[in-house]
């Protein structure tokens, strides 16, 4: 039992030592060219033009759930929603927007870079790369994480905007508030420095969808059932790397605002 614990805690730090060198050797790799413009945009189109639709159409459903839960449990407590516009504005844009957002982008993109990548590392492609002097971390990882950083900031700002517009209607229509008391209470309670927040976790959270995508694929075992298995694990841990990372920034945060 010992001997089992003791692979399995070797096996988890030497997975974390070569994610970690995954990471650096991005970082590296990002500002010295070649950079490879073209691919950066294809990999945009990809999560960022192909991803808004179903990120629009789940956070304006997500907005209107926020606008009559908050009301009704005002209600229920205080007796009165007045505050519901100004909480609901400062819960969309400091947490709705970027994580729920993530999270869309990471069942969608995530698993089909995980798919993609563990797909080539299978069929031996990544090592075909390697005989021919390419590094596949460059080839494949640079791009897809640049464009994940770019579409995590422009999807977050979309679907933050895309909620606060359907907070807007569900206000309207269920509350009884005008557009404009909604947007007077959403000053009093809401900052620019927010979205500026909003947009460091989209970056972040769009970085940590291609490097874990990446990761797992370029550990894919052989078979149907490895890429399977990494397209899985792939998600899973994003998932969890999104709620955690979230919640540092938010502490952060927290001593930063002002």
């Amino acid at each position: 039992m010992i001997a089992a614990m003791g692979t399995r805690v070797g096996d988890a730090t030497a997975a974390v030592l070569e994610f970690l060198g995954l990471f650096g050797r991005t970082l590296v790799y990002m500002i010295t060219p070649p950079y490879r413009i073209r691919d950066i945009i294809k990999q945009i189109q990809f999560i960022a033009y192909e991803s808004a639709p179903v990120v629009v159409f789940c956070l304006s459903f997500a907005a209107i759930v926020t606008i009559i839960e908050a009301s009704f449990h005002m209600k229920l407590i205080i007796h009165n929603d007045a505050l519901v516009p100004g909480f609901a504005s400062l819960l969309i844009i400091r947490e709705l927007g970027a994580v729920v957002t993530a999270l869309l982008v990471t069942s969608r993109v995530g698993a089909g870079l995980a798919a993609e990548v563990g797909s080539m590392q299978v069929t031996e492609q990544i090592d075909a790369l390697k005989m021919l002097g390419i590094d596949p971390i460059r080839f494949l990882v640079v791009p897809r994480f640049v464009a994940g950083v770019i579409s995590g900031v422009v999807l977050t700002v979309v679907a933050t905007c895309i909620c606060l517009y359907g907070a807007v209607i569900a206000s309207e229509m269920k509350l009884g508030y005008t557009a404009g008391h909604f947007i007077m209470a959403m000053r009093a309670f809401v900052h620019f420095n927010d979205l500026i927040q909003a947009m460091v976790k989209g970056a972040f959270f769009g970085a940590v969808i291609p490097l874990f995508s990446c990761f797992f694929g370029f550990r894919c075992r052989a078979g149907a059932e490895g890429v399977g298995l990494a397209t899985t694990n792939s998600v899973v841990a994003t998932s969890i790397a999104v709620i955690i990372i979230d919640f540092v920034l938010s502490w952060i945060f927290s001593y930063l605002y002002i």
